[in-house]
This record gives structure tokens, sequence and C-alpha cells, in this order.
């Protein structure tokens, strides 16, 4: 004799199983769609900041002090005096987000790692780059009794390579990222000088993970 009781329970557990496994199916499927989302939004509003191509025109930038400073594509300039340095590179945003700078660093050995986000220097004005446009980071160093001082003069004489860090994020204040830019002597092209060769040597993801 059919117990109808017992299978209406059985079918009654089968379809809640079967219910479960469907909104667990959809339940994940939309946090999948979810993520992929929001990955394609922040692709949107992430920036990523290269040296600028040779062939690009010269950038004038001036600073705080009244002082101007004139960078060629692909390069740097560096211009020390007893009371102050200046330092600029030109840079270009291949990113599809616009980059907002916030601060530097300067690296003066090989291979060292990068300082934490609130030890950089801060920036004393908002630089924007575009997506797909050009623009720069400025650097000045006043305190000639300053280590970094020192430092960035005897670079200026001797012509050693080093590096700046450059720390920077999306319009929304995350995807922070530091990209090291080396400065390297070069011969110029129409001239005799000397001139400092520009080039990105790491970046570093600091509010999601590292692509490596």
């Amino acid at each position: 004799m059919v117990d109808w009781g017992t299978l209406a329970n059985v079918g009654t557990a089968a379809g809640t199983a079967l219910l479960a496994v469907a909104t667990f199916s959809s339940t994940r499927s939309a946090n999948v769609a979810a993520r992929n989302a929001e990955r394609g939004l922040l692709h949107g509003l992430r920036p990523i900041l290269v040296p600028t191509r040779w062939e690009d025109p010269v950038q004038k930038v001036r600073f705080i002090d009244g002082q101007w400073v004139a960078v060629r594509g692909g390069r740097g300039v560096l211009e020390a005096s007893d009371e102050a340095v200046y330092l600029v590179t030109s840079l270009r945003n291949v990113g599809r987000g616009l980059a907002v700078l916030h601060g530097w660093d300067l690296v003066f050995e090989y291979n060292a790692e990068h300082r934490r986000p609130e030890e950089f220097h801060r920036l004393t004005r908002d630089i924007y780059i575009a997506p797909g446009d050009n623009g720069f980071c400025q650097v000045a160093l006043r305190d000639p009794g300053a280590e970094q001082f020192v430092t960035l003069t005897e670079r200026a004489k001797d012509k050693e390579p080093f590096s700046i860090d450059v720390l920077y994020g999306d319009a929304e204040g995350g995807q922070r990222v530091i990209t090291r830019i080396g400065l390297s002597a070069s011969p110029a092209q129409d001239s005799k000088e000397t001139e400092w060769a520009i080039s990105a040597g790491r970046h570093w993801n600091l509010d999601r993970p590292d692509p490596r």
C-alpha cells in the first residue's frame, strides 16, 4: 500500500532542494555579474601614468615661487641652485580614467622598496592628467639642509641615475598607484648637452590586487 504522506514529504523535500540549488545558482550568477560590472566601472575610471613620447610637445611648468621650467617629451628636467632644486617629469596618462596626482618620493637606491603612501611628499597644488593626454609631476626642494636636497643637488652635478615615485589615483580617490619613473642622463639629440631621459620602471597597485 502506498504511503501517500511519506511520498508527499519526499516530494516536498526534493522540491525544496531543487529550489535551494536554483536560488544558489541564481545568487552566484548575480554576484558574478555584479563583480564584472564593478570591474568594468573601475576599469573606466582607472588611470595609468607612463613617460610621454620623445616627439611630444614641450610643456612649460610654473612653480609657486615664479620659477618656470620647460620639459620636453620623454624627458625630465633637474635644476639645482643653492636655494632650491626643481625637478619636472613629462608624463602621459594611458589609462581610461582621470589621473589625480597625490604626492611624490625620491629614490636613490636601485630596486629600493617604495614608501608607504602617508610618507610621500604631498603636492602643493592639484595636478590632473586627462585620459590620453600629457601632463607632468613637479618637485621643489627648498631646504638646503635636507638630505634629499643635498642628494638631488649631487645628482644634478654627477648625472648619476635616480628615480621618482609618483603616487596618484582615480577621480573618486581610489585605485591608487605608485609609478616609479627612472631618470638617466643621456646625450641630447640636437646638442652636445646632457639631458634626463625618463622611463617607467614599476607600477604598484595599492587598493587592488597586484597583477604580478
